[in-house]
């Protein structure tokens, strides 16, 4: 069995690349992200028995009503296999109704239900105050320039696509 110091010493004769996580920008918004979610994951878990994934189909389906499953998926960024899976859910609770294109018959679309409505109706207020609470030790300037800067980033998610041949 190999002893820390004895894996530290090997790893100072193998110089490698250095990451410091924790100032990686991706992993560090990775954590923030995952931990604002989180905490108010937790309330809708609580008040409404959704998760993440079901909050934010119902988040997309709420403003933009009539979408298919990979619009869904393309708005949330989140993987098919998840949205699927969520909406699943969100049907069997008789949040989600299912429905087919007006002109094309193999195309479905979906939208809330009353029921679903009713939550998205709850859980916006609440998540707006949420988001109130988080960003109030922020100046207005502070919000205008993090605002700016995550447009920014999003910008250049195009051109990591693009660098990795993935487009």
């Amino acid at each position: 069995m190999t002893t820390p110091s004895a894996a530290a010493d090997t790893h100072a004769r193998h110089p490698h690349a250095q990451l410091d996580l924790e100032h990686f920008l991706p992993y560090r918004l990775s954590v923030v992200s995952n931990r604002i979610s989180q905490i108010i994951a937790d309330t809708y878990a609580r008040r409404f028995g959704i998760g993440i994934t079901e909050w934010r189909v119902i988040a997309v389906l709420g403003r933009e009503p009539g979408l298919s499953a990979n619009g869904v998926a393309e708005r949330t960024a989140m993987d098919k296999v998840a949205v699927s899976r969520a909406l699943a859910r969100l049907m069997e609770r008789g949040l989600v109704q299912r429905d087919t294109h007006g002109d094309d018959r193999r195309r479905s679309v979906l939208e809330l239900s009353a029921a679903g409505y009713r939550i998205y109706d709850e859980v916006v207020p609440l998540a707006l105050a949420r988001e109130r609470a988080l960003l109030a030790h922020f100046s207005d300037e502070e919000k205008r320039q993090l605002d700016t800067l995550l447009d920014k980033l999003g910008q250049g998610l195009h051109g990591l696509a693009h660098e990795d041949g993935a487009d």
